[in-house]
């Protein structure tokens, strides 16, 4: 028994300073550094412990995006996976998850067609967007089975894998048949470093490159012209305002001081 396992990442901002732009009311996101979306190091930790558990097994990195993209991938084998693929291209540019998850799949089918994928994980969601909705809208696409929120893995062969998944009263105990789709939650494991070994794999990789045309898909299909909603105008939070600062010469007179303010509110 082997396992052929792909994991979905995106190369995502690492700052959290990110301006908006005055004159077209979107985010500024030109010049800003990226790196592996800190969800799907989970994801890529679960699929190199994967390989472990099942001798003989490989796994594929898959990411949309530009060229530059391409370096989620050397992360991600740096990490322990296998090999990469970069999905690219101009018509993929301004697409939601609607547009991504059909880019995505058409993807992942390309690779079955290759050799059979068992496997699709995900990260919980992405740290620019957060929509946490790529996955089961993939495993839609593809028509294959999913389940979200999966924090172990307890058994898995080439035809079914049973998996566990947070809720919010507690866990289920799920079946999947194979192949399927499945999106990790952050106490899955412990993602570990790059190993020296794994980053010489990642300088010398190299990378298939495929746009929609590959992928026997319109351009009408995918990015903007593909996706199913449009950001119109994004904003700032607004700023807080300054708190309260209550002086006193000693604790005792401040918490005195803080008991007069909340009753004055009326909050106590």
């Amino acid at each position: 028994m082997a396992l052929h396992i792909v994991v979905c990442v995106k190369s995502t901002p690492s700052s959290m300073n990110i301006g908006v732009d005055a004159a077209t009311g979107l985010p500024k996101t030109a010049g800003i550094p990226t790196a592996l979306n800190p969800f799907d190091e989970f994801a890529v930790e679960e699929a190199v412990r994967l390989k472990e558990r099942v001798p003989g097994s490989t796994a594929t990195a898959l990411t949309l995006g530009p060229d530059a993209a391409a370096e989620v991938l050397r992360e991600a084998i740096a990490r322990g996976m296998d090999a990469g693929v970069l999905v690219c291209g101009a018509e993929f540019e301004g697409g939601d998850s609607l547009a991504t998850s059909r880019a995505l799949s058409a993807a992942i089918k390309k690779l079955h067609a290759e050799k059979p994928v068992h496997l699709v994980i995900f990260g919980k969601n992405t740290s620019d967007v957060g929509a946490g909705v790529v996955g089961t809208q993939t495993a839609a696409w593809l028509d294959w089975a999913s389940a979200s929120a999966i924090k172990k893995i307890d058994s898995i062969d080439e035809q079914s894998a049973t998996v566990t998944r947070m809720m919010e009263d507690g866990v289920d105990t799920v079946k999947l048949t194979l192949p399927a789709c499945l999106s990790t939650v952050k106490e899955i494991n412990e993602p570990r470093l790059p190993s020296l070994k794994g980053k010489m794999a990642s300088k010398k990789a190299v990378f298939p490159k495929w746009t929609a045309a590959d992928l026997g898909l319109e351009p009408g299909q995918v990015g903007a012209a593909g996706a199913g909603s449009a950001i119109l105008k994004a904003s700032l939070p607004p700023a807080r305002p300054a708190g309260l600062k209550v002086e006193g010469a000693t604790a005792a007179e401040k918490a005195a001081k803080l008991i007069d303010i909340l009753v004055e509110r009326k909050l106590i």
